[in-house]
């Protein structure tokens, strides 16, 4: 996730920007592995591996999962070298992964759609996989950091952008959930984006957007990332 460069979007990643582009619960035990005998005292059930990138394209959302009105966009490359975070510590601590969107997550996939229902609603999905404590620590760290500041501002080349983001309760899918509401003021115009996002064994799904295309289409990102499990 980074500044994506068509709709406003804050990414886990870091920092997006789509124009520009949580709740917190406990990890949940891993369930173990499918095995022909138990785990005894002495066998410890084997560590769920990461999808690759090429699997987990297959488990994004499509026109056919979403329903009327959806239209997949061309994916783009977003990363830009040109964003500065200003007025928030937090998010300064964290270096180049505020600036330049690079997360060390080895393997994922991403969608992003608009939703024709005569306003300007967006809908993106991005799945992440690496190991279930890596994508714990640094999800929970990412998001810990953009929530932290509830006012700052993002400069996207000469260009400011006023940034405002509160917290939310997650819905209770998966085995960790963060939720946020952004707010994006550009020359006056503000636009309010949602994002939530979950994280399931070895998988992460993040769902941002409209607030109400997130809400009506998350349990469904999540049921089909999990494909496989």
């Amino acid at each position: 996730m980074r500044l994506r460069t068509t709709a406003p979007v804050l990414a886990l990643t870091a920092l997006t920007l789509p124009g520009c582009s949580s709740s917190h619960s406990s990890p949940a035990p891993v369930a173990a592995s499918t095995a022909s005998a138990r785990p005894t005292a002495t066998t410890s059930p084997k560590p769920a591996a990461p999808v690759t990138s090429a699997a987990l394209g297959r488990r994004l959302l499509d026109e056919n999962d979403l329903g009327q009105g959806y239209t997949r966009k061309p994916d783009a490359d977003s990363q830009r070298d040109d964003v500065t975070v200003v007025g928030c510590p937090a998010l300064d601590t964290l270096g180049s992964a505020a600036a330049s969107g690079s997360l060390d997550f080895p393997n994922q996939a991403k969608a992003s759609f608009t939703y024709t229902d005569g306003s300007d609603s967006e809908l993106t999905e991005e799945l992440y996989s690496d190991r279930e404590a890596k994508l714990s620590q640094v999800t929970g760290r990412l998001f810990n950091a953009m929530t932290s500041c509830p006012s700052y501002q993002i400069v996207v080349g000469s260009t400011p952008i006023q940034m405002s983001t509160r917290r939310l309760s997650a819905p209770q899918l998966g085995d960790e959930q963060w939720s946020q509401l952004l707010t994006f003021t550009i020359n006056g115009r503000s636009t309010v984006m949602k994002q939530t996002v979950i994280r399931t064994g070895t998988i992460v799904v993040d769902i941002s957007g409209s607030p109400g295309l997130v809400d009506t289409q998350v349990a469904k990102a999540l049921k089909k990332a999990q494909i496989g499990r």
